[in-house]
């Protein structure tokens, strides 16, 4: 059974996109982002919602919105709380304002670059299945023998193509630079490494490492404004500090516990996806939920 407090989806005026995670809303001058409870594992959807999961994407991109100065300046104009619902939502929303509160993002719209901007500062993932392959992560070249879990001297910008299905497909800066104007692209680089950088700083003093992570960039007036989610457990790898040992997968503070369940099962990665049993539902909450608390020093609304 799903737990009243999961949001599937919403279904308001202006609905003009449902992606794997978050609805998007046209409301004239601004967008509307409702980050729902919705997973997606492999690329393939879940049927089963994970409670305040889209709570915890929301509330900490507006917490890491407004407290790095790297990310000023963004989209971001308010989060949607019980306080200001009547004033920043349009009337033909505040019958349901309910489901919004703490899980929407009400924001500037924007020329969106299409481009993932990727930055790592550990080897893993698709940056270590690459380098087995030719050393390379996105055409940059590095060191011979590192270990799984490496960390970098210093973070690489490793930007990928915005799939509209399926993968994103990594990419050099230089293609970048013939596909997207090539000022914003340095522009784009630069803040997605400054970013980083005081985003790892940050977490690590909370114990946790920002392993790496993605930020997607627009254009509203000639400006590049950081846009979409920013630093979340669905857009990065963070891991527990004490537990990062080079040569071993450390564990993560996100879709992990969904991952280890799919993975043994004889499915192939197409829908419809396995059912997940509810004890995987609830750790997966519960991970999302812990490392808000880890990073914020306070508790998702």
């Amino acid at each position: 059974m799903i737990p009243p407090a999961a949001i599937s989806e919403t279904n308001f005026p202006g609905l003009t996109a449902r992606g794997k995670v978050r609805d998007l809303y046209d409301l004239g001058e601004r967008l509307m982002l409702v980050a729902t409870d919705r997973l997606s594992a492999f690329d393939v959807v879940m049927n089963e919602p994970i409670p305040t999961k889209g709570r915890v994407l929301t509330q900490l991109s507006n917490f890491w919105l407004n407290t790095l100065e790297a990310c000023v300046p963004h989209h971001l104009e308010a989060i949607v709380t019980a306080d200001n619902a009547t004033d920043v939502l349009p009337k033909a929303f505040h019958a349901g304002a309910e489901q919004l509160i703490g899980r929407t993002m009400i924001c500037r719209k924007t020329q969106v670059i299409p481009i993932e901007c990727v930055v790592r500062g550990y080897l893993i993932g698709g940056g270590w299945r690459e380098y087995q392959d030719s050393s390379c992560v996105s055409g940059i070249q590095l060191p011979q023998n590192l270990p799984l879990a490496a960390k970098f001297e210093q973070p690489i910008f490793t930007p990928s193509t915005k799939a509209e299905s399926g993968h994103d497909e990594p990419i050099s800066f230089e293609d970048c630079c013939q596909q997207v104007d090539a000022d914003l692209m340095h522009q784009a680089r630069e803040r997605t490494l400054a970013i980083y950088s005081a985003a790892a700083e940050y977490a690590q003093q909370r114990g946790i490492i920002i392993a790496d992570t993605k930020f997607e960039f627009g254009v509203l007036n000639g400006e590049l404004l950081l846009i979409d989610e920013v630093l979340t457990p669905d857009s990065s790898r963070f891991w527990p500090a004490d537990q990062w040992h080079p040569g071993q997968n450390p564990p993560s503070f996100d879709k992990q516990f969904v991952r280890d369940y799919l993975s043994p099962l004889a499915w192939d990665r197409t829908p419809p996806p396995p059912p997940l049993p509810d004890d995987v539902v609830r750790g997966t909450s519960e991970k999302y939920r812990e490392v808000f608390h880890l990073l914020t020093g306070a508790h998702v609304l």
